[in-house]
């Protein structure tokens, strides 16, 4: 790294090298051109910048350059071009003013995860083989399972480092210094390495600015975590975003406790007890369901060989339960449909001498229908009025039976 703050051999002086925390910087614009990705966009090159690239799983500041707005910024092919709605001509002097709010944000996740992935690696071995910083949530894959006592003693320890208020080192080691490091990496890195250090806690290899100091992060807290390709994937909650979700959870909270009439602290155990309460009505329920079918069922005329009924408040395995039922007794079909004209029927079909597939077919086509099964059963969904679909299953079904 030269002394101006060059590197990698881009002709823009990268700021936030040397002051993660500036935010309103002047610089000379070296070109300007419409961007290719983006009609009315520009790509503005800066002779100094302290706009943070979309780069090492982090998204790019944004901001304003004079007064156009800085909606993007890449590094591509050495050059750093911030994307702007409005032009600039060469050799223009502009201020340049980041969202500050934003970067913040992002240098508290961000150095968050070095911390988190530092104890990761230093307990278990395992390495953050996928990093990403997105609009909501921080994701961090590791190659190794984590149990969720082990999780919770990572975020304990993690938050201890918090607490310390450990300065952030940031150094540029010679490539013999590099050689007797021990750093993580994910990737081959040509040219200068930049080595971003939590004393104590990790050592890592990272192009994007962080905080001064650990207290700055707030709070670390890691609100998720599932299996992923072999190891898992852990989301975080750093400082300001912690504390959004601790807002919007503990506003939740009051309102579930209001409605339960119990204490904040216990709504989880009454929300047990309205579930029992709950699971024991729906097992009321079905169970009155099924006594109500079997009445419906033996309600139903001798003589009606062919039996149709519609419902709009009957559950699938009721529908199932009277078809069954139904076809006790010498019978061609047994049709039940639940839903309405407008929004379309859910049906059922059985019988005891007809093949249904060839009769689901016939149904489908004639009510832009869906669905099929066993020649004895067959269910699916169609479109039309109650008494046109009662007609043609009627008049269908005896076609079939004359025919066999």
């Amino acid at each position: 790294m030269t002394e101006n703050g060059l590197m990698d051999g881009t002709r823009t002086e990268k700021l936030f090298y040397n002051d993660s925390h500036l935010s309103k910087f002047t610089a000379m614009v070296l070109e300007c051109e419409p961007y290719e990705k983006k009609e009315g966009c520009y790509a503005v090159e800066l002779d100094r910048t302290a706009f943070f690239p979309e780069g090492g799983g982090q998204y790019a500041d944004t901001g304003k350059l004079k007064d156009a707005k800085v909606s993007d910024v890449r590094e591509k092919n050495g050059r750093i071009l911030h994307i702007t709605d409005q032009p600039f001509e060469a050799g223009e002097i502009v201020e340049g003013e980041i969202d500050w709010e934003t970067r913040f944000m992002k240098m508290q996740q961000h150095t968050g995860e070095h911390i988190v992935s530092g104890i990761v690696h230093a307990r278990y071995g395992f390495n953050n083989v996928g990093f990403h910083l997105g609009t909501e949530d921080c994701t961090m894959d590791f190659d190794g399972e984590i149990s969720k006592e082990a999780l919770q003693e990572i975020e304990l320890e993690a938050n201890r480092a918090v607490w310390k208020n450990l300065t952030i080192e940031v150094s540029y080691p010679s490539k013999e210094e590099l050689e007797e490091l021990d750093y993580r990496s994910k990737i081959e890195i040509e040219g200068q390495v930049r080595i971003v250090s939590v004393p104590g806690y990790d050592i890592c290899a990272c192009c994007a600015p962080h905080v001064e100091r650990t207290g700055e992060i707030g709070m670390i807290k890691l609100v998720n975590m599932q299996r992923y390709k072999g190891g898992v994937r852990v989301t975080m909650l750093c400082g300001s975003r912690a504390l959004a979700d601790y807002e919007k959870k503990q506003e939740q909270n009051r309102k579930i406790s209001a409605l339960l009439c119990a204490k904040e602290y216990e709504t989880a155990e009454a929300v047990g007890h309205l579930k029992e309460e709950l699971d024991s009505l729906k097992r009321t329920l079905v169970e009155k369901e099924r006594q109500l079918v079997h009445i419906w069922a033996q309600s139903v005329p001798e003589e009606e060989k062919t039996v149709c009924m519609f419902s709009e408040d009957i559950s699938a395995d009721a529908m199932r339960q009277y078809v069954n039922e139904v076809l006790e007794k010498e019978r061609i079909l047994c049709a039940v449909f639940y839903g309405n004209d407008v929004a379309g029927y859910r049906y059922v079909i059985g019988s005891r001498t007809q093949d249904l597939r060839v009769f689901s077919k016939m149904l489908n086509a004639a009510f832009e229908g869906r669905g099929g099964g066993k020649p004895e059963m067959v269910q699916g969904t169609v479109k039309g009025e109650a008494g046109k679909i009662r007609e043609w299953i009627q008049k269908i079904a005896e076609e079939l039976s004359y025919e066999k």
